[in-house]
């Protein structure tokens, strides 16, 4: 178990990541973004509830890491018609939980709310979601091994979701 200073450390140095991860997405910083995954790294956003599984039911996104690597190339070659222009978001991070810590492999599991503010030429748009992360210590530093995006609504159609939640 953690001492109060080092649990309040952790969760410094864990919101710090966070406030970033959601700058970077805001900004259209597709590269940096992409570093802060670890080489095993799963971007999930489940369609139809938050506990399907996967691997046999249809997901808004499952990308391993080299998906994810694609969809950031895809995202920066200007051709992704639903982004020209692209948006303008902002979004607010909330309620962050330490979830768990497993010293076994070094994985923290932590959660927060998000809302996006989303203003696009079709109309602007809030996105809620609950985000679920397993973060990990890579060369002294946090990275994302897994992000899980539970829409509020992902149960209806969901008409274009064309950047990163």
């Amino acid at each position: 178990m953690l001492s109060r200073e080092s649990s309040a450390t952790l969760m410094s140095a864990i919101t710090a990541f966070l406030y970033r991860e959601a700058r970077l997405q805001d900004e259209h910083q597709y590269e940096a973004w992409e570093k802060l995954w670890t080489d095993d790294g799963v971007y999930w956003v489940p369609a139809n509830g938050a506990d399907i599984d996967p691997e046999r039911q249809m997901s808004i996104i499952y990308d391993n890491r080299s998906r994810i690597a694609l969809r950031v190339r895809q995202l920066m070659t200007g051709k992704h018609f639903t982004q020209t222009p692209q948006s303008n978001l902002r979004r607010l991070i909330s309620n962050i939980e330490l979830m768990d810590e497993q010293p076994d492999n070094g994985d923290i599991a932590v959660a927060s709310n998000s809302l996006i503010f989303e203003s696009s030429l079709r109309d602007d748009t809030l996105w809620a979601a609950r985000n679920e992360y397993r973060l990990r210590h890579v060369d002294g530093e946090l990275r994302m091994a897994s992000k899980k995006v539970i829409l509020v609504n992902n149960d209806k159609a969901i008409y274009t979701l064309s950047f990163l939640v």
